[in-house]
């Protein structure tokens, strides 16, 4: 039997990267192909100690340091690469540490470099929304990664399941009625996607699809919904409990008041407001449709509905 291609897999004990591990080695098809080197700073935590039981080999390395990637990336056929912006909130050190991945792959010829990435939010707007620096910073790595000839598919998430219930759909403190409060048109398109359970399903697809992918935005959204769609969608799942729910449009100056209300310093409230209201005007994914990046997935994304369905914060709503 031909040996497994060795996968090594970044931000491992994460959303994404988590995923991942998790989908690869869940599959008797991929687990067949693939053998998975899960990287993660401390191999003592409990999910890294999952990750093993799962049948991943767990390593430690830093993103900072070229040594410990060289280690990490040894004999690697495919990679798996995230980076994480809010743990330093620093463009500077993410499109670094994405250098550095990018830089060490390609010096041990890895064959398939696969980025977390997202669009230029600066470059689509033509400048008008500069301050998403979450979303440029990845951006900029992509474009370097496409710089140096590495042979390479970009994975663009979208927007997070998880940053809805309980989050930004809420009871409203006056009325109790849940509330979908946006800066944006209630009619906005927003690509929702499930990370945790769905990113692997994605990386997957890219994984068995080489050919078909190299060189492409994958994006990462099992549909778009309007704030509109994601309350009459909770109405029908939770009648009771969602009466008087609305979605609503706020005025951005509300929206980043209650950022602040929760501490984020006025360089995020800046960059969150930006990043909602870019949506409406230019798209989370510059208007493209999410049928292409369907067409490699071997198994379905989770819907709102079902995501609902599994949500902690709604479980006790009928």
């Amino acid at each position: 039997m031909a040996s497994k291609k060795l996968l090594v897999v970044f931000g491992a004990t994460g959303g994404q990267g988590g995923s991942v591990v998790k989908s690869i080695l869940g599959d008797p098809k991929t687990a067949a192909q693939f053998a998975v080197r899960a990287v993660t700073r401390d191999a003592s935590k409990p999910n890294a100690q999952d990750l093993a039981a799962k049948g991943a080999e767990v390593v430690t390395a830093n993103l900072d340091d070229k040594s410990s990637l060289r280690s990490a990336l040894k004999g690697a056929y495919a990679v798996f690469a995230v980076t994480n912006y809010w743990e330093k909130m620093s463009a500077e050190v993410e499109v670094q540490q994405g250098k550095n991945v990018a830089d060490v792959a390609k010096e041990l010829s890895v064959e398939h470099f696969i980025w977390s990435s997202l669009l230029n939010i600066k470059k689509l707007s033509g400048g008008k929304f500069d301050k998403v620096y979450h979303f440029d910073a990845k951006a900029n790595v992509e474009e370097y990664i496409r710089s140096i000839g590495m042979p390479a598919t970009f994975f663009l998430a979208g927007f997070f399941m998880s940053n809805i219930p309980g989050k930004a759909f809420r009871p409203d403190p006056e009325t109790n009625a849940y509330t979908l409060a946006l800066p944006i048109p209630t009619t906005s398109p927003i690509p929702l996607f499930d990370a945790e359970d769905d990113t692997g399903k994605v990386v997957k697809g890219i994984l068995l699809n080489r050919e078909k992918t190299l060189g492409k935005r994958i994006f990462g959204a099992e549909a778009y919904y309007t704030p509109g769609q994601v309350v009459e969608e909770f109405k029908v799942l939770k009648p009771e409990s969602s009466k008087g729910a609305k979605a609503v449009q706020i005025p951005h100056e509300v929206f980043r008041e209650s950022l602040a209300q929760i501490g984020a310093p006025e360089i995020i409230q800046e960059e969150m407001v930006q990043a909602m209201l870019f949506m409406p005007e230019f798209g989370y994914y510059g208007n493209e449709s999410l049928d292409e990046s369907h067409s490699i997935l071997s198994e379905p994304l989770t819907t709102w509905k079902e995501y609902m369905g599994k949500s902690q914060a709604f479980a006790k709503l009928n």
